[in-house]
């Protein structure tokens, strides 16, 4: 998906709402665990749910690689069902030696058919570039995370007074353009994003933490939100736990239009 394509698709849901699909199979409703795709058919119904009110899914692989070959049935089915005009993010975290990015984007990119995918930065240019040589696909670099641990090494300064996650942003930005790369920046981070979007003006955001990790809304959007919307503000299972009833997906969908309608009026 292009950017244009997904700025368009903000403007008109008025919504920059990403929903998490990291389907615990030890949450979804006991219901369903009796089900042959058991993830699939509770992502199913969730999908269903909110799709009016969000531009984005991310399903975070490690639920369904834990369970092995019918865990990754589980992806693919889910994958096939969501409609092709939602942008759709491996939440995978890669990042190795050039060859082995090259076969990680062929299964997320080539087999799975996602429009992006999380990748760590540490490795440098060459663990990054395979996944960019794709034509209309993401990457989304890990900048600065959500967690308390993202102040062990992202935070730290240099000699120069620069943090790291500083220089990741700096330096990236000759590897790829706002054309195909995102940055990671947790919306527990509020107080950054001013300076962030000094250096990253024109680049999307995805901004997890919000909801169950308690991050700020309204600072995120005031301080992300760009000409093209420029945000990709996620909620995994804030909303999709919300209730473990049949009514999981009913509840999961009233959450979803909160949300949207909040970041409807920071879009005025």
């Amino acid at each position: 998906m292009q950017k244009s394509e997904l700025a368009q698709q903000i403007k008109r849901k008025k919504s920059y709402l990403c929903v998490g699909l990291d389907t615990d199979s030890s949450k979804i409703p006991s219901h369903l665990r009796g089900e042959k795709y058991p993830l699939f058919e509770f992502n199913r119904q969730i999908i269903d749910a909110v799709a009016d009110s969000c531009v984005a899914f991310k399903p975070n692989t490690a639920f369904y690689e834990s369970l092995g070959s019918k865990g990754w049935e589980n992806l693919e089915k889910t994958m096939e069902y969501i409609p092709k005009d939602f942008f759709t993010i491996a939440d995978a975290k890669r990042g190795d030696i050039g060859n082995t990015s090259t076969l990680y984007a062929q299964a997320f990119f080539e087999q799975m058919n996602f429009d992006a995918i999380t990748v760590a930065p540490y490795m440098g240019a060459d663990s990054v570039q395979p996944f960019l040589a794709y034509k209309d696909k993401w990457v989304i670099l890990l900048a600065l995370t959500s967690n308390a641990g993202s102040a062990d090494f992202q935070q730290l300064t240099d000699q120069n007074n620069q943090k790291l996650y500083e220089t990741v942003l700096q330096k990236s930005q000759q590897w790829g353009n706002a054309e195909n790369m995102m940055y990671v920046v947790g919306a527990t981070q509020a107080s950054h994003f001013q300076q962030i979007r000094q250096l990253v003006p024109e680049h999307f955001l995805l901004v997890p933490g919000y909801g169950t990790q308690g991050g700020d809304l309204q600072a995120v959007s005031k301080y992300g939100l760009n000409s093209a919307g420029g945000l990709l503000v996620n909620s995994s299972r804030a909303i999709i736990f919300a209730d473990q009833t049949k009514d999981f997906a009913k509840t999961a969908g009233k959450l979803a239009a909160s949300v949207a309608a909040e970041m409807a009026e920071y879009l005025k």
